[in-house]
């Protein structure tokens, strides 16, 4: 089952998020507090906050009124519960609040605000937000690839066996790796990924040159 609904809790004291993950996880939950959350909720900390992860909104609820009663069962304070829902468009947590796209339609235009999000990111900060990566069996494929890359007006980043070239959006670095694919020999390894450490480069109108 997909943990689509997060209850995030921030703890005044670090050391309570894993005290408290334990007493969540251990038998010192009631059992009417088990059988409540039986196996619909995960639990993770991070420092001073403490996640709980589950499949649907009343779950979500439910684990945090557990948390609540497990909270004052300890003694321990805490700066409030906030429930979120994962957008996948987005790709963030979120208030419920925020509609979900429930057709094709709104699900297409929704993707579409969010590529042209990021290539206008891309175009103001300078940096690509995803890359292409080509990995070659060997130095020389890799010498031979990026310089017939670059002979067609592509700017590219060479380590070694390893070929990077930026992308503004998420479908941009999807069709480039698509057409580098092609041209690539066929043990060659393409990927994309998004925002990689790797490149920089300074807008020019809409377009870009690589450092």
């Amino acid at each position: 089952m997909a943990n689509d609904w997060r209850v995030t809790i921030t703890l005044s004291d670090p050391s309570h998020a894993g005290r408290l993950a334990t007493a969540l996880n251990d038998h010192e939950v009631e059992e009417d507090a088990h059988r409540r959350l039986g196996g619909r909720v995960a639990v993770s900390a991070e420092e001073h906050r403490l996640f709980l992860y589950a499949g649907t909104e009343n779950a979500a609820r439910e684990a945090e009124k557990v948390l609540t009663e497990v909270l004052a069962r300890h003694g321990l304070k805490a700066g409030g519960t906030v429930i979120e829902r994962w957008h996948p468009e987005e790709e963030e947590w979120q208030s419920p609040a925020v509609a979900m796209p429930q057709t094709d339609a709104e699900r297409e235009t929704e993707h579409e605000r969010l590529e042209q999000e990021e290539t206008q990111q891309s175009l103001k900060t300078g940096h690509a937000l995803w890359e292409v990566r080509v990995e070659l069996p060997s130095h020389h494929e890799a010498v031979e690839l990026g310089r017939r890359l670059q002979s067609e007006g592509r700017s590219v980043i060479r380590r070694w066996t390893l070929l990077v070239l930026g992308a503004n959006d998420e479908d941009d670095a999807r069709a480039l790796a698509q057409e580098i694919t092609k041209e690539a020999p066929a043990d060659a390894k393409v990927t994309t990924a998004e925002q990689g450490p790797l490149l920089a480069f300074v807008t020019i109108g809409p377009f870009g040159v690589w450092s």
